[in-house]
């Protein structure tokens, strides 16, 4: 699978299924990572730098003119936070992590249903009460391999995005159930291995659920009118 792969062949592959999964842009190539353009009011494009360098964040934050651009550095936040330049705001870290993909199955609880659907390349799964209100909900983005130039081992890849579980039905067991949904059908889709950038508070879900930690990520926005504070959705 992805074992021996490096950091920058990783976010490269979790870059293809994630602009698939927001139906963004192409990454455009740079010496440093790529920009994407997202095309969202709150998240006009990003730069990835897969291996940030003092000398390059710098430079991008400190010619940043563009409000609600986004910068994901894969690396600790102790480590880039000093190379950041005014107007910047410092999102919650971020955790690279992998799974190698196989069928599952999983037990809904009583009193809830699972419903999933696939369209343009991105399978979705909600979770709604019998009652019809809504629970969690979780997409996966389905990716080619090209990325990883030379691999024959990863046919396709499956990139989990924007996972969220309504506050009144968490700690239910719902948060497994959406992932081992999601992973069942991407397997069942032809991917073998997924990927995902999660957040603090779904690390410890995911490491549960066999999903290994590969790298940290500082995830920061630029907007110098807003004041310092965490918008939600950043990943």
């Amino acid at each position: 699978m992805l074992d021996d792969a490096t950091v920058p062949e990783l976010v490269r592959a979790w870059i293809s299924g994630w602009t698939v999964s927001r139906g963004a842009a192409d990454p455009h190539p740079e010496p440093w990572g790529w920009s994407i353009d997202v095309g969202q009011a709150r998240h006009v494009w990003r730069h990835v730098l897969p291996a940030p360098v003092e000398a390059d964040v710098r430079k991008l934050t400190d010619g940043t003119t563009v409000p609600w651009t986004w910068l994901k550095l894969f690396a600790e936040d102790e480590q880039v936070m000093p190379w950041i330049g005014p107007g910047w705001h410092q999102d919650g870290p971020g955790h690279l992590m992998t799974r190698p993909l196989r069928p599952e199955q999983t037990a809904v609880p009583a009193g809830y249903r699972v419903t999933t659907w696939s369209r343009g390349g991105v399978v979705r799964a909600m979770i709604r009460t019998t009652d019809g209100e809504f629970a969690a909900r979780g997409q996966i983005g389905l990716g080619p391999a090209t990325p990883l130039a030379g691999r024959v081992d990863v046919p396709l890849l499956a990139v989990a995005d924007q996972i969220e579980t309504a506050p009144a039905h968490r700690r239910r067991g719902l948060g497994s159930v959406l992932m081992r949904t999601l992973q069942n059908e991407a397997h069942a889709a032809g991917a073998r291995t997924a990927l995902l950038v999660g957040t603090t508070e779904g690390r410890a879900l995911y490491s549960s659920l066999g999903w290994t930690l590969r790298s940290p990520m500082a995830s920061l926005w630029y907007d110098p009118s807003t004041p310092t504070g965490r918008p939600h959705g950043g990943s």
